[in-house]
């Protein structure tokens, strides 16, 4: 049985027929936090024939409910003013729902890398992933925000993502890359990275442990524990297969409860085709018995086995939605990565796609794209 969000959007149908006959379509969006009394609106309708034929104008809130009905003669307003006031509220409104990429990297161009934002010794990028670079692909894209995930390229170095932080402060947040050397300091970069840069998450990338090091090391449960903390989600890139990590990832949900983990791209798991594959599959499902882990629906281009719009992972997308429920799965792009695969707008758009060969409602789709990023960082993208 599919797990809806409790506080999930939903059309208004407490009034019945009078209330669509009111407001004259079903708002897609979410009342809860908006006063009764706001007026986003007005509709005339015809009295009786026995009234000679006039108007009343009915003023009706979110909820579709009428707060007061006036005669044409006690309209003050001109009608322009009203349809104007009508759509600015509705504008208004419609612009609470934001659609957040919850993965996208960036960095430093050459020239900023000669002068300023050095990339780590052998890791200079194949592609470009500059700021405006980044910004034109998501105003295109009709994308608010975006959790910018610290690239290897700069490794430890997170003075260039720190600086786009600072620069647009309602727009990003930051997922910084855990330092699990054994010299300890990993667990202060964490610190100060949360406490005073302002980043929200920490990404484990098991590849960076020591050679035969697992994430439940001794350091790797440092850092853990600190960011639950703080408050600071974990995201586990399972690049080389779940099944490699899932002991691991078990351990520490189970020994530190209170740490919110995101399972980077679906955790590597691709649509199955075997035993094998199912089983991993069934197991990943199986971690929603933890309310703290997530989910990223996120560069589709590397989990699907057939090319754009990567429909292959409708299925997978449903059994996720199914067993996590829609409010702890979230999009993201793998930006600049996804630009050469679909390009980025179309990524936003695969997830339409895919989600219209299940029975996904819009609810659903808007906690994925966005709500779900929302309410797990909340306070940030609310400006942007």
């Amino acid at each position: 049985m599919r797990h809806e969000p409790s506080s999930a959007p939903r059309p208004f149908r407490e009034k019945g027929e009078a209330q669509e006959d009111v407001l004259g379509q079903l708002w897609p969006f979410s009342s809860s936090s908006l006063p009764p009394n706001l007026l986003i609106g007005q509709c005339r309708r015809p009295v009786t024939p026995l009234l000679g034929g006039s108007e009343e104008v009915i003023s009706f809130n979110l909820r579709g409910e009428a707060l007061r009905i006036q005669s044409p003669t006690q309209i003050h307003k001109p009608r322009n003013q009203i349809i104007a006031a009508q759509k600015m509220a509705s504008d208004s409104i419609a612009s609470t729902f934001k659609v957040i990429d919850s993965h996208l990297h960036i960095w430093a161009s050459p020239q900023q890398a000669a002068h300023k934002y050095p990339y780590f010794p052998g890791n200079e990028p194949p592609v470009p992933a500059d700021l405006h670079f980044l910004l034109n692909s998501m105003g295109e894209a009709g994308v608010d925000g975006a959790m910018i995930v610290q690239p290897i390229n700069h490794k430890f170095d997170h003075s260039f993502v720190t600086s786009v932080l600072r620069e647009y402060p309602s727009k990003f947040i930051g997922c910084c890359l855990a330092n699990p050397e054994e010299d300890g300091g990993g667990v202060q970069q964490l610190e100060h990275l949360i406490t005073k840069e302002g980043y929200r998450a920490v990404r484990f990338n098991p590849y960076l442990w020591p050679s035969g090091e697992k994430m439940t090391n001794q350091i790797g449960k440092l850092i853990y524990s600190k960011a639950g903390e703080l408050g600071t989600p974990v995201g586990i890139m399972c690049m080389k297969g779940l099944d490699l990590h899932l002991t691991e990832i078990k351990e520490l949900c189970t020994e530190f409860p209170s740490t919110v983990v995101l399972l980077d791209h679906l955790a590597f798991c691709k649509p199955p085709l075997n035993d094998e594959e199912s089983l991993t599959f069934s197991e990943l499902l199986k971690l929603s018995k933890f309310p703290q882990v997530y989910i990223k629906f996120s560069a589709l281009f590397r989990v699907s086995r057939s090319s754009y719009p990567y429909e292959d992972l409708s299925q997978v997308l449903s059994k996720v939605v199914s067993s996590f429920g829609a409010n702890r799965v979230m999009w993201g792009s793998d930006f600049p990565f996804v630009v050469d695969e679909c390009g980025y707008k179309e990524s936003k758009e695969a997830v339409s796609l895919i989600a219209s060969k299940i029975p996904l409602s819009p609810a659903e789709l808007e906690w994925i794209m966005g709500r779900t990023a929302l309410e797990l960082f909340q306070g940030h993208w609310l400006c942007s």
